[in-house]
């Protein structure tokens, strides 16, 4: 997740001229200032000892400045998966599991095993790290563990400690990066891309984006609609509501997600008893809500508040399953009191690589500001306007509304954007995927992205549960690996729901960069 001028589409159409759809040797650098980029020919070596050979990576050059080829120059990650079959290959396809902060450097051999092999026959999947991100260049502003914690409820007589926190973060991320920070932008990010195209010799590239990748997809059509294939944005941001907005519509989408796990989990008293009926669910969550205010209910390990249950299970709820499951065990702890029970390791990714220089212990959450500050100018400057609009969401949203709405660093960012925020407006063709229950990009959210891009078909999953959609066996998956393999957008938008047998097991996880919830489940949305 996560109001401009002309400017920004006579730099959109400069750059598309600047980056050919090949690397000619014949083009000049006086013609073609990004030939020395575009021209690179990548050293691709095994990514890491412990994953396959096929599995090959290299680091490529880019400017840190696109406005400034000449001067300062990244490092940009980038990793490959052959298809094994040249005779059907197509060419590549990028992949992003978003963010921002997510590292992407590993998605070609962790979505290798989910996606089909008809996919995979065609392209050439492309991971990256985008640029600030884990091996291209990351970013660090020397966060604590605390400071790294932004999902702050409002109160009053803590709002001068958050707003200090806030300005303390904007503060040391100006110290460590200084004027770098101008130029960690999804704009930018969408540059890299397309310098990748380059260096690859394609002509286009298609995309699988998740999440934050959507919007970066969503960027790189208007920036670059020529080299545009085949898009499939997946569980998307909403281009309209960058980016205090995306975060602000997490409360927006529990409450009727919390309504809905209420009604299930009634339904099933038997199993969790939590109440018979959606009314005495809900209240057994809000006197857990409130004991835990009065005492911590000790979980896991962990001593947790009335706030941290309601932003650790906010996510919880879209998978009604698991959020039942989820309170049941909160409602035990709390009767038995505390136990001895360890805290759980936090669940570890496979097949990351290992060279290059490792990213600050931060860099997720130091990209993260990175962008959604620098991506857009409309943060408000005024702490007090933050603190009434907290009040204000806390009331019409309960579970969430002051956790969105409350302080946030980029109210105090020293270095604004490079450029102006892109406009969303093209008739680029993309596909749209989007779950019914999804807990970081709402339905309304992949809506809004639908609207932006008008040459797009959307498919919702009625029913579907969870963030992310193709690779996890959904009924939407039909759909986009015929729109990959064959070029074919649908006739019109789409609907397809998932099976009661599927909402009972519950539905596959996609490896995508995600805050914990509460401790002890295994969802983390």
């Amino acid at each position: 997740m996560r109001s401009r001028s002309l400017t920004h589409v006579l730099a959109a159409s400069t750059l598309a001229a600047l980056v050919p759809a090949f690397a000619p040797g014949s083009a000049s650098a006086a013609e073609n200032p990004l030939q020395q980029y575009t021209e690179q020919r990548p050293s691709w070596h095994r990514c890491d000892s412990d994953s396959p050979a096929s599995f090959q990576c290299a680091t490529i050059k880019v400017p840190l400045d696109y406005d400034r080829p000449d001067g300062k120059k990244i490092g940009l990650a980038i990793s490959r998966l052959k298809t094994s079959t040249a005779a059907e290959r197509r060419g590549v396809l990028l992949v992003n599991p978003g963010g921002p902060g997510g590292s992407g450097l590993s998605m070609p051999f962790e979505l290798a095993g989910e996606l089909p092999s008809s996919v995979k026959k065609k392209y050439d999947l492309i991971g990256f790290d985008p640029r600030g991100v884990g091996r291209s260049s990351p970013v660090g502003c020397g966060l604590s563990a605390k400071e790294q914690n932004w999902e702050r409820p409002y109160r009053a007589e803590k709002f001068a400690k958050d707003v200090k926190w806030a300005r303390t973060v904007a503060e040391k991320c100006d110290t460590k990066q200084g004027d770098r920070l101008r130029h960690i932008t999804t704009r930018n990010t969408a540059r890299d891309m397309d310098v990748m195209r380059a260096v690859l010799g394609q002509k286009k590239i298609s995309y699988l984006g998740y999440s934050y990748g959507t919007y970066l997809g969503a960027v790189y059509t208007q920036m670059f609609p020529r080299h545009a294939d085949r898009f499939i944005l997946d569980s998307s941001v909403d281009p309209a509501r960058i980016w205090r907005g995306m975060i602000q519509i997490w409360a927006e989408g529990a409450e009727p997600a919390f309504t809905r796990w209420s009604e299930w989990t009634a339904q099933r008293h038997a199993t969790y008893k939590l109440g018979k009926t959606p009314k005495a669910v809900r209240k057994t969550f809000w006197d857990l809500v409130a004991r835990a205010d009065r005492k911590p209910i000790e979980l896991d390990g962990q001593k947790l508040t009335g706030d941290d249950i309601r932003s650790g299970s906010r996510a919880a709820f879209f998978s009604v399953r698991e959020g039942a499951e989820g309170i049941a065990k909160l409602k035990k702890a709390a009767d038995r009191g505390p136990s001895r029970t360890a805290e759980p390791k936090a669940p570890s990714r496979t097949g990351q690589p290992s060279f290059g220089r490792a990213a600050p212990d931060d860099n997720g959450t130091a990209a993260f500001w990175s962008v959604v500050c620098a991506d857009t100018g409309a943060w408000p400057r005024d702490p007090e306007g933050y603190r009434a609009d907290a009040v204000r969401a806390k009331k019409e949203y309960p579970l969430y509304g002051d956790f969105g709405s409350t302080i946030k660093p980029c109210a105090f960012w020293k270095k604004e954007g490079s450029e102006p925020a892109t406009a969303i407006d093209n008739e680029v063709g993309a596909l749209v995927l989007q779950n019914e229950w999804d807990s970081q990009t709402p339905l309304a959210s992949g809506r809004g992205m639908h609207r932006a891009m008008k040459g797009s078909r959307m498919v919702t999953v009625a029913g579907g549960e969870g963030h992310g959609i193709y690779g996890s066996k959904s009924c939407a998956d039909k759909t986009a690996t015929s729109y990959l393999t064959t070029g074919r957008l649908p006739a019109k938008d789409l609907t397809c729901r998932t099976s009661a047998a599927q909402r009972e097991r519950g539905f596959n996880k996609l490896p995508l960069p995600t805050p914990p919830g509460l401790p002890g489940l295994t969802d983390r949305f």
